[in-house]
């Protein structure tokens, strides 16, 4: 993996996503204003003093439906998008400072504070000089869906996030940044593996939704309904008819028509796994399949990124664990 012309620093060191994905360096206002409207929205953007120049720089990679982008302005910049409308921001200083409104909240974000934007509120930003941020969006229904899941009902006013992450110091989502560049070191084209771009996206919302308090956090989940193993069993069935499609928990949980809650209590009961658990065991009995009737010039990567699994050591631990043997000792004993 060493020589893949992607290669990005580690997060610790501060993330630098490859020439690669640059998106546009300009120190023209209304480039600048073009090209960052491409990703995120259009929006006012004034430099401020006239002297200054902007100095923009923008690297973007897209996952999924969720997208990762560095954005340093080296000038003064106020920013006006309004509401985000259909997606959620995550704004991560690496360096410099940067005053957000929310709403009527006020974020202060340095290196060690995010802000997080939610689509349903007013923004207003103002970035000091050499501001520099790391962004994760990520669409707002898919994001909705995913609460609403967890609920067991839909929401009854939009999702909202509190507007201040301390970002370095919440492990899960600390990993999921270092896992995010880490995807974008290894140069994946995540347009051709759409199980593994579905992963990602599941992960981003889940880790979001578990690591950032938000307005739906307390509010009582739908009584429960208990899953009968007719529930149970439908949702099986799909799983093993539609392995190779993208398949996400609040999907699962409408076909079950249950809360998500009551699926996964349903499964663990009667499966002794949770559904997703039971998509993955699945997922590598094809992938065995795959590899016993493999043509002569397939590789077990190709196999694993196929079946959506992107990190390749993970890949093998999980199929040796399963099967009692390396892919590469079953990719041998090919028919």
């Amino acid at each position: 993996m060493s020589s893949m012309p992607h290669a990005t620093a580690a997060l610790v060191g501060g993330p630098v996503l490859a020439d690669a994905y640059r998106l546009f360096a300009s120190d023209d206002l209304e480039e600048t204003r073009s090209q960052v409207g491409r990703v995120m929205k259009p929006h006012k953007l004034r430099v401020a003093g006239a002297a200054q120049r902007i100095g923009a720089r923008m690297h973007h990679v897209g996952f999924g439906d969720t997208s990762l982008s560095r954005l340093r302005y080296g000038a003064a910049v106020s920013i006006e998008p309004d509401r985000l409308d259909d997606f959620f921001l995550v704004q991560m200083p690496l360096a410099g400072s940067a005053a957000i409104s929310v709403g009527a909240e006020q974020v202060a974000s340095t290196p060690r504070l995010a802000s997080v934007l939610s689509p349903s509120r007013p923004i207003r930003m103002r970035w000091d000089a050499d501001c520099d941020q790391l962004m994760v969006r990520v669409p707002r229904g898919a994001m909705e869906r995913a609460a609403a899941a967890q609920l067991g009902h839909e929401l009854d006013e939009p999702l909202h996030f509190a507007p201040a992450l301390a970002w370095r110091d919440e492990p899960t989502w600390w990993c999921l940044m270092n896992y995010l560049l880490d995807c974008a070191a290894q140069g994946i084209d995540f347009r051709r593996h759409h199980l593994l771009a579905a992963q990602v996206d599941q992960l981003v919302i889940g880790t979001l939704l578990g690591a950032q308090p938000h307005n739906h956090l307390h509010r009582a989940p739908a009584r429960a309904v208990q899953v009968l193993p007719r529930h149970v069993k439908r949702v099986d069935d799909y799983l093993h008819a539609h392995a190779d499609e993208a398949i996400s928990p609040d999907q699962l949980a409408q076909l079950a028509g249950v809360s998500l809650r009551s699926l996964y209590a349903g499964f663990q009961q009667f499966c002794g796994v949770s559904p997703m658990q039971q998509l993955k065991r699945i997922r590598l009995d094809r992938a065995r399949a795959d590899l016993l009737g493999a043509a002569p010039l397939e590789t077990v990567a190709g196999v694993a990124l196929r079946w959506g699994f992107g990190h390749l050591g993970r890949f093998s631990a999980d199929y040796r664990e399963r099967f009692g043997e390396g892919p590469a000792q079953t990719l041998r004993r090919r028919s």
